[in-house]
């Protein structure tokens, strides 16, 4: 309602300028020569010639102003208010000249002033006055309205955006203060609804996963208990075993039992914690540690792969097993084909490509796979967290390398970067 009552002040303001600015030329007449009292004076001059007077004209109806000028354009008698200067300026100035003669000689003339420039220039200052005053309600009117504008539309606009940005950085405790009559009342109720809502979710995620954790951490400390009793055994045959192959068997089950105990200290650690936590000690190491770390997953004779070129590599060999670790089992897990693993130096990197054969995954999916606890429209039930990729990239990361894979018509491909030293 207040902004209908400013376009009808505004209205109205205009209507009463154009009024009154044509009040003001309708009342500028320009009046009209009265030949009956110039042909009095022109009677009234030649008779009185040589003599003419104020008291001359005393009873003249005359209204015009003129001028008496004697043929060598001397004044000899001009109204009051009137000015002449010359003849040149008199017939600028459209003025009326009558001739004055004394027995039939021109003696002098009468000149009727024109006063029809000064009316028109007293109208147009009026006029501007006019204008002006009409401008400057009209400039009142715009600033009273363009501060009613910004106190009831932008102002609510960038509180809502002050708003926003506080939510953005997960501030959601900090309420949306409007008055009461603003404009967007509801709609900036919404707004404060969502922030409520937000930091309830925020809470209930929060307390969820403590619960998670708690679990894990739980679960990880019960689960050293059965890992330890693996590795003591397993010491315990290798005291007593004479045959090599068993000897062999023996120690890849203490080796995994202990990268088990391992990983589940990480994780305990991982749910008390970051997962960025997780330390990593970046040594030079030769590349034979990779022929190594093959091995350990090469329990069924399913990985086939070119001898690895001879160099010196920066990496952690413990993280890097779980690297490898996680790739191929997943490769066993959703492909379960073969496995085939090529190398090559390349650009200050070893390269290791860990290639399967199996129907690979969308390639929508391909930049979600490293994302936390991601997994894959082709999972089929499989056991899983999530996880296994996204710790192998924050692992090859922090050795200095990378990871990546792709598609292929026939299979799907892991790439490993390592950097050399």
């Amino acid at each position: 309602m207040k902004i209908k009552l400013l376009m009808c002040m505004i209205l109205v303001v205009f209507a009463i300028g154009i009024t009154f600015s044509i009040i003001i030329i309708n009342n500028k007449d320009i009046s009209k020569v009265d030949l009956v009292a110039i042909n009095d004076v022109v009677k009234t001059v030649e008779k009185n010639w040589g003599q003419v007077s104020e008291e001359t004209f005393y009873n003249s109806d005359i209204k015009q102003p003129f001028s008496i000028i004697d043929h060598l354009e001397n004044v000899i008698y001009q109204t009051p208010g009137n000015h002449f200067n010359n003849i040149y300026d008199a017939i600028e100035n459209r003025d009326t000249f009558i001739d004055l003669k004394q027995n039939n000689e021109i003696v002098g003339k009468i000149i009727i002033r024109n006063n029809e420039q000064e009316l028109i220039d007293q109208m147009k200052r009026e006029l501007v006055i006019s204008v002006s005053f009409i401008f400057g309600l009209l400039a009142i009117f715009s600033i009273f309205y363009l501060y009613y504008i910004n106190r009831t539309l932008l102002k609510p606009f960038q509180q809502l955006q002050y708003f926003a940005v506080n939510v953005a950085r997960g501030n959601l405790e900090m309420p949306l203060k409007m008055d009461a009559n603003n404009y967007f009342g509801a709609f900036t109720e919404s707004f404060d609804l969502l922030r409520d809502e937000l930091d309830a979710s925020r809470q209930r995620e929060y307390e969820s996963n403590r619960s998670k954790k708690e679990l894990v951490a739980t679960l990880s400390h019960d689960i050293k208990t059965p890992v330890a009793s693996i590795k003591a055994v397993s010491e315990l045959m290798l005291m007593q075993v004479k045959d090599d192959k068993v000897i062999k068997q023996v120690n890849t089950i203490y080796s995994k039992a202990d990268q088990i105990d391992l990983l589940v200290t990480d994780m305990f650690h991982a749910t008390l914690e970051e997962l960025q936590q997780l330390k990593l000690t970046v040594s030079e190491e030769s590349s034979e540690v990779l022929v190594d770390m093959i091995e350990n997953v090469n329990y069924d004779h399913q990985i086939v792969y070119d001898s690895i070129p001879h160099c010196i590599i920066l990496t952690d060999p413990l993280r890097m097993q779980q690297v490898l670790d996680n790739i191929i089992s997943n490769s066993y897990k959703y492909a379960g084909t073969k496995v085939t693993i090529k190398s090559e130096i390349k650009h200050g990197y070893l390269e290791l490509y860990i290639i399967d054969f199996g129907s690979g995954i969308e390639e929508e999916e391909l930049p979600l796979l490293f994302n936390k606890y991601y997994r894959g429209k082709n999972v089929g039930g499989k056991n899983g967290s999530g996880l296994g990729l996204y710790i192998s990239k924050y692992f090859m990361e922090n050795m200095y390398g990378q990871i990546s894979c792709y598609n292929r018509k026939d299979g799907f491909t892991v790439v490993l970067k390592i950097m050399l030293a």
